[in-house]
C-alpha cells in the first residue's frame, strides 16, 4: 500500500532524477522502497559505484535503475541528479565525497546515509554551505520496516524535509532529531537489529543444549519474539506492563528473569546501546580528523 505522504510531494519526487553512490544494500533498500511505493520510476534513478560492474547488472536487472553500464558515466548521473545520495561505507566517506565535489551544485539536496558522519564535515569536504540531510537507517528498511533518524542542515526548504521523509517512510518510520542526537539514534535503532538477533541466537542455543533440534528451535523463538512484538504493536501497552502480565509469582517466568536481573541483562544492554552510540561519535571524529590534516 502507498505511503500517506500528500500528492504534491509524489508528484515532484516522480519528476526528480535520483543518485545513489555507493551502491550497497541500504542504497539498494531505499530505492526499492522508492519504486515500490511508486515515490518514483526506476529509469530515474542511478546507482554507482566506483569497479564493482557485476554489482550493477544485478540492481539494473532486478529494479532497472540505471547505471553505468546503460551508456552514461558517473560524472553525468550526478550533475543531472536532483537528489544525491552518500551512501559510501565511513572509511570511504571522505575520499569518495572530496572527489564528486566538481560535480555537486546548489540546487541539489544532498543525503547521507554515513554513520558518524557530520553535516557540517559534509559540507568541508563539498566545499560550501548545501542542502545536506544527515539520515541513520537500520537494516529492516529492507524489508520495508526501518527507523530512519533525520536531521537538516539549515540550508535544507521545508519542501526539500518533505521530500526525504516520504523517501524513508517508503522503508519504515522516520523520526526527526536535532544532528547532537544521531549518535543516539545509532546506539538505539541503527545497531539494534543486531541486538534483537543477538538474543535470538542466544535462545535459539539454549534451546538446542536442552534437547530440541536446530529446527525447532529457530521456528519456536521466531515465532516467540515475533508474537511478543506484534502484541507491543497491536494491544498499544508498555512492555514492561506486558511483561508483568506473563509473569505469575513463583512461577516459571519469574525464576527466568530474576536470574537474568542477577545477572545483569539490563545493565549489559544500556552499556551496549552507550558503547554503539560512542563508537558512532568516535568515527565522526575520525573523519573530522583526517580531514584536518
Amino acid at each position: 500500500m502507498p505511503i500517506d505522504t500528500d500528492t504534491k510531494t509524489i508528484d515532484h519526487i516522480q519528476s526528480l532524477q535520483i543518485a545513489f553512490y555507493g551502491a550497497g544494500s541500504m542504497a539498494e533498500a531505499i530505492a526499492r522502497g522508492m519504486i515500490n511505493q511508486k515515490l518514483t520510476q526506476p529509469g530515474r534513478i542511478a546507482m554507482l559505484n566506483r569497479q564493482n560492474a557485476d554489482r550493477l547488472t544485478e540492481l539494473n536487472s532486478q529494479y532497472g535503475v540505471q547505471t553505468i553500464l546503460q551508456g552514461s558515466s558517473n560524472e553525468a548521473f550526478l550533475k543531472e541528479a536532483d537528489i544525491v545520495f552518500l551512501a559510501m561505507k565511513p572509511k570511504d566517506a571522505a575520499e569518495a565525497i572530496a572527489g564528486i565535489k566538481p560535480f555537486i551544485s546548489e540546487h541539489q539536496l544532498i543525503i547521507s546515509v554515513i554513520a558518524g558522519l557530520s553535516i557540517a564535515s559534509i559540507e568541508l569536504l563539498l566545499g560550501r554551505k548545501l542542502s545536506i540531510v544527515r539520515t541513520m537507517p537500520n537494516t529492516s528498511c529492507t524489508i520495508g520496516l526501518g527507523v530512519t533518524g533525520i536531521s537538516y542542515s539549515e540550508a535544507v526548504t521545508k519542501e526539500q524535509q518533505q521530500l526525504a521523509e516520504a523517501i524513508f517512510q517508503s522503508v519504515g518510520i522516520t523520526s526527526v532529531v536535532e544532528e547532537s542526537y544521531q549518535d543516539v539514534i545509532t546506539g538505539v535503532s541503527g545497531s539494534g537489529p543486531a541486538y534483537v538477533y543477538y538474543f535470538m541466537e542466544s535462545m535459539i542455543d539454549a534451546a538446542k543444549a536442552m534437547g530440541l533440534s536446530e529446527t525447532a528451535a529457530k521456528e519456536l523463538v521466531t515465532q516467540t519474539v515475533l508474537g511478543a512484538v506484534e502484541m507491543v504493536r497491536a494491544t498499544g501497552e508498555e512492555p514492561a506492563e506486558l511483561r508483568r502480565k506473563v509473569t505469575s509469582p513463583n512461577g516459571t517466568t519469574q525464576a527466568a528473569l530474576e536470574l537474568m536481573s542477577q545477572k545483569g541483562l539490563a545493565e549489559t544492554i544500556a552499556s551496549g546501546m552507550k558503547r554503539s552510540s560512542e563508537r558512532a561519535a568516535e568515527i565522526g571524529a575520525d573523519i573530522e580528523r583526517s580531514l584536518k590534516k
